[in-house]
This record gives C-alpha cells, sequence and structure tokens, in this order.
C-alpha cells in the first residue's frame, strides 16, 4: 500500500529546522555558508511559497557554493524504500528579469532532491523560457562519494523549452532503488529516464532554490549582475510505494 505524505507548511518557513530550513554547507574552518539572500521577499498566501530577490550571493573558490543564492532545505531526511519507489511532485513557477534570453543557467528556480550520503541529485530546473532536468553526483561539502570504479563526479543537464514558460508547470521525480532509476515527468509527461544509476540512493533532502549556474572564473564568481529572480512553490507531494 502507498504511503503519501506533504511537505508544505510553508507558513512554518521563518521556524527554521521545524519543516524547512535554510540550505547551505559547513565548511572545513567550521563556519556555515548559507544558501540566503539578505534582501529577499517571501510571501506565504493561500498555501504558496513566494520568494522574490536580486541575486547577490556568490562564492569565489566553491562552484557549488556559488550556484545556489537562496534555498531552502527539509529539515527531515525523506528514507528511500529498499527496493520500492518514490515520488515526488509539486507545482513551481519561475519568472526573472534582466536575466540573458534563453539562457536558463542565468537565473532559475529550482526543485531538488539532494542525497548527502551518496553525492546523488536529482532535480528540475525552471527558466523563463527553458527548463532542464538533472542527473548528478556531486562533490558536496564534507560528503562522502563512493568510489564505483567509473566516473565519480559528473552532471548531466538535458533541456527542453516545451512547458508553459512564465507558468506553472507541474514537476515530478521517481527514484526506484531496486532497479536503479530515476524518472523525469512535466505536466504529467515523461521527459527522461535514467537507468544504472551507479550507486544505490538512501534518503533525500528536498530542496527549493533559486540558483544559478556560471562557471567560476580565474578572477572567481561571474554569476551575479544585477538580475532577478521570482520563485513560486506548491507543497511537495511525496509517495512511497514499498517494493
Amino acid at each position: 500500500m502507498d504511503k503519501q505524505f506533504t511537505l508544505g507548511d510553508f507558513h512554518t518557513i521563518l521556524s527554521d529546522g521545524q519543516v524547512w530550513k535554510t540550505g547551505g554547507f559547513k565548511l572545513p574552518d567550521g563556519t556555515f555558508w548559507a544558501y540566503r539572500e539578505p534582501e529577499a521577499v517571501v510571501i506565504v498566501r493561500n498555501g504558496i511559497l513566494y520568494v522574490r530577490a536580486q541575486l547577490t550571493r556568490g562564492h569565489n573558490q566553491v562552484q557549488i557554493l556559488d550556484n545556489a543564492k537562496h534555498m531552502y532545505f527539509s529539515a527531515e531526511e525523506v528514507e528511500v524504500p529498499e527496493a520500492g519507489e518514490i515520488s515526488f511532485e509539486l507545482q513551481m513557477r519561475a519568472r526573472t528579469s534582466g536575466t540573458a534570453p534563453g539562457d536558463l543557467y542565468d537565473g532559475y528556480v529550482s526543485l531538488n532532491l539532494l542525497d548527502f550520503s551518496t553525492g546523488a541529485a536529482l532535480d528540475f530546473f525552471a527558466g523563463n523560457d527553458k527548463y532542464a532536468s538533472v542527473y548528478a553526483i556531486l562533490p558536496f561539502p564534507g560528503v562522502s562519494v563512493p568510489d564505483t570504479g567509473g566516473t565519480k563526479y559528473f552532471s548531466i543537464f538535458k533541456e527542453d523549452t516545451d512547458f508553459q514558460a512564465r507558468e506553472f508547470n507541474t514537476y515530478k521525480i521517481t527514484y526506484h532503488r531496486g532497479n536503479d532509476e530515476a524518472v523525469f515527468y512535466l505536466n504529467g509527461r515523461e521527459v527522461r529516464r535514467e537507468k544504472n544509476i551507479p550507486v544505490k540512493l538512501n534518503r533525500f533532502t528536498v530542496a527549493l532554490g533559486m540558483m544559478t549556474e556560471k562557471d567560476l572564473s580565474p578572477e572567481g564568481s561571474v554569476s551575479c549582475h544585477g538580475q532577478t529572480v521570482i520563485a513560486e512553490y506548491s507543497p511537495v507531494a511525496v509517495t512511497v510505494t514499498e517494493g
């Protein structure tokens, strides 16, 4: 029998750690790098989380710390069934201003499923006129990534424009641990299937973010140039099907 629950309760968003917490990572020097734009405007209305910010945050040495600008992590990790399937579904809208036309990675809104036990990430990114699905194993700070004998770190993006730009779309990601398979759905349509995932994913931190994806230059971060991102999220519906 399926188990279903919802990650929402956005009215608690200011109570850090109750349902959601500020995303970020503890660094080797003991400090915490917070994914938080200090001038962000946060509104919760009719169960929807709305966040608007001009992007200003950047990190000059670590790419992962530079990419995410404002992000919420689920306070609790969601355990993956041993042999069954787990799915995450929400409605999400992205609107940006000052971003380069056609350049998704100049500022976008994200749903991220992050497994900090393996470094794996399954994501949807949405921008003004394009979206992407992402399958990755990443060098998150403080995370030990299993050695599979293959490419240890990777991030495979798949972009498309076949969605309702600047409107709410329904995004769904499923992961089946027994089959080592992840499937991405947009508005009920399968848009990507990844088979033979090389590591077993164990638990997901659900993240809702505002991000860029711009390679660090020799001089440091080049990701912020005055652009603004507006993100809107519905609660996340989680369904667990035991194998």
